[in-house]
């Protein structure tokens, strides 16, 4: 067995039996021409795949960590050099599995930007509502914001999932989980004003595409909104309100999530929200006030109770 048989097996692998895409098949096969390059050039090994132990994965792995290699990518490489293995296992290419107990470095946690109340109110604001699509821009952001959504969840709300008397939205989330979530009343008010104006007025004429006729949000032309569109709306209200943060839609899902953690809201109900799949997810909003959890453990603790 050599590299250029096992790498061929692993392709038609992925090809037919994952179904991944061309720029996906393209990047597992880089990962394991990295560890293939190593070995030959690097040690000087002229090993093929069914001779590899889990100590060359590992001084291959401390290489990358010595030329520079951030963690996210050598995590992301130890994942495709574990899926060929794993492969190789299956296809009884090799009778162990040298990358079975391999693990990736550990990442830092990167903590969202988060917005405040008065400049999220600012990004409103500065909306011009005299403008035609002012009060669709201005929904998106309400929208975005008081429901915490993902920038696909909300160019795909259809209108038959918003409860306007119950004051409840349906979404499809990751994994077309459905979950319902509570609207604010102001932004249910954004949104019904810009149905009954734009909205409608497109509907009347006829404009509206068929694709899009049961979806809240859309373009002046009558398409559904895309994400681009969202991230263009959102960057320009924070330029236009003089906020020098990075903004982008996942601000506001993070600011929404923040601020209820913040007021006090519990952590299951925002998870559930959110719809993360696990809370450990959910949690990255906790550290984002120290305040807040020291006011939690002084409250809490049986210990720091009075008795």
């Amino acid at each position: 067995m050599n590299w250029k048989e096992s790498k061929e097996d692993y392709a038609t692998y992925l090809q037919l039996e994952k179904s991944l895409a061309a720029s996906s098949l393209t990047a597992y096969l880089s990962d394991i021409e990295k560890l293939e390059q190593h070995l030959r050039n690097v040690r000087n090994m002229d090993t093929e795949p069914d001779k590899i132990q889990m100590k060359d994965i590992q001084l291959f792995l401390e290489w990358l960590n010595e030329v520079g290699m951030s963690a996210r990518s050598q995590a992301r490489i130890v994942s495709g050099i574990k899926s060929f293995f794993r492969f190789l296992l299956l296809d009884d290419q090799i009778e162990v599995n040298p990358a079975s107990l391999i693990e990736a470095p550990r990442q830092a946690q990167k903590l969202p930007s988060v917005l405040s109340v008065d400049e999220i109110d600012q990004m409103v604001a500065s909306i011009d509502l005299s403008s035609r699509l002012g009060h669709r821009n201005k929904a998106i952001i309400e929208t975005m914001y008081g429901c915490g959504l993902r920038v696909s969840e909300l160019c795909n709300i259809k209108l038959s999932n918003v409860f306007f008397d119950e004051g409840f939205v349906r979404i499809v989330g990751k994994g077309n989980k459905e979950r319902l979530i509570p609207v604010n009343p102001s932004a249910l008010k954004s949104i019904k004003y810009y149905r009954e104006s734009l909205r409608n007025q497109l509907a009347l004429g006829n404009k509206i595409k068929n694709e899009a006729e049961d979806h809240v949000f859309v373009t002046g032309n009558g398409s559904i909104i895309s994400r681009i569109m969202v991230f263009n709306i959102i960057k320009k209200a924070g330029k236009d309100a003089g906020i020098q943060k990075k903004i982008s839609p996942h601000s506001l899902r993070h600011s929404f999530a923040t601020h209820l953690i913040e007021g006090g809201a519990d952590l299951r109900a925002v998870q559930e929200m959110l719809g993360h799949a696990s809370i450990t997810t959910t949690e990255i909003y906790t550290h984002l006030d120290k305040h807040y959890l020291k006011e939690n453990i002084i409250s809490f603790h049986p210990r720091n109770q009075k008795r």
